[in-house]
């Protein structure tokens, strides 16, 4: 922020998935050197019942992302919103949906513990698994780091991010080519592969 403005970087250059060039296309913002698109650091966004201050689940998404770019860390690209079914199937409210790439200079754990502080900023509660959220923050990858510190909460690449279509549908919008860092296969491939009964689709 400078002079009471938050600096927004512009969008990347060239085609969806495009992130060759991102660090040249940042040069005065970006923070964390990316030579290709396995080296992004993702998230997924979700929500689906509205925040205590009445804002609906997809404002709140957007929200979360500008208290994130407060704490410092910019969003490269975003992909379009996604309406999902919740998993697994559920009489729950309908999911909003997104994946962002971030600018960051925050390794995993740090990121990870800002992630759930936005969340707690929003007003999730971590009760029990497959309930219905006002805010849902997940670390998909940081780069190419796979870690398994289940105790401590994080395990990179996400572990159920391969088979989640509403994962998926957002990130090959965004990243067509991004590859799974431990199985190789591309978010194309892995959204190709999606069981057929899991729903995403893009909102107006």
């Amino acid at each position: 922020m400078v002079n009471g403005r938050r600096l927004r970087a512009p969008p990347p250059k060239g085609p969806p998935g495009h992130f060759r060039t991102i660090s040249n296309d940042f040069p005065a913002y970006h923070k964390r050197t990316v030579e290709t698109i396995d080296d992004l650091v993702l998230i997924g966004l979700g929500a689906n019942l509205p925040g205590a201050d009445g804002r609906s689940p997809r404002d709140t998404c957007e929200a979360a992302l500008d208290a994130l770019a407060d704490a410092g860390v910019g969003v490269a690209r975003r992909s379009r919103w996604y309406s999902s079914a919740p998993y697994p199937p559920s009489d729950q409210p309908w999911f909003v949906n997104a994946v962002a790439a971030l600018d960051t200079d925050l390794d995993a754990a740090s990121l990870l513990r800002l992630l759930l502080a936005v969340e707690r900023q929003f007003g999730r509660e971590r009760r029990r698994r497959w309930a219905a959220r006002v805010l849902d923050l997940d670390l998909l990858c940081h780069g190419r780091a796979v870690i398994d510190d289940a105790d401590g909460g994080l395990v990179l690449p996400h572990p159920r991010l391969h088979d989640r279509a509403f994962v998926l549908a957002p990130l090959a919008e965004i990243a067509p080519g991004w590859r799974h860092p431990v199985s190789g296969r591309t978010a194309t491939a892995l959204l190709a592969a999606c069981p057929s009964d899991q729903i995403a689709r893009p909102l107006p």
